[in-house]
């Protein structure tokens, strides 16, 4: 009985003083804020197989393990697709979280593709026209992949 009404009391104190630091819920799918891709990007489809090596390739990428395109996604997206990056908590709104099958499942491949050549606008989400088309499409195998 004493569980349950501790149980009652914490529930009770979180909804009045809040969530404790660090402990904030993932909001699972995030909201959008990138405009529709043009119609020749939306109805473009990865043409690469989701191989072990084009996989490989894009995880490579997206940790920023190739020299000449950047830092790599992993900065801002955190190397598991979280969110987390270390320059996550900088961003509002946040780096989008992969890891939420919701918000990836859905999004047609072109507008993933066109979200990366181009950015976000309104968002911390730059521009990536350093990278070739090839690379695109691999990162998009890595965003799908790591939403599973």
């Amino acid at each position: 009985m004493l569980d349950k009404q501790l149980r009652i009391l914490l529930g009770f104190c979180f909804l009045v003083v809040g969530v404790p630091a660090g402990a904030e819920e993932k909001q699972c799918p995030q909201p959008r804020f990138t405009e529709q891709a043009p119609a020749e990007y939306l109805i473009k489809e990865n043409p690469l197989n989701a191989s072990r090596s084009v996989l490989g390739a894009g995880k490579r990428l997206y940790l920023g393990k190739v020299k000449g395109v950047g830092p790599g996604c992993a900065v801002c997206h955190g190397s598991k697709g979280d969110g987390q990056g270390p320059l996550a908590a900088s961003f509002n709104p946040p780096p989008r979280d992969f890891t939420c099958a919701q918000t990836i499942n859905g999004v047609p491949d072109g507008q993933l593709f066109w979200i990366i050549r181009h950015g976000s606008p309104e968002t911390s989400m730059p521009p990536h026209p350093q990278l070739d088309d090839q690379q695109i499409w691999k990162l998009v195998h890595v965003l799908r992949n790591l939403a599973r």
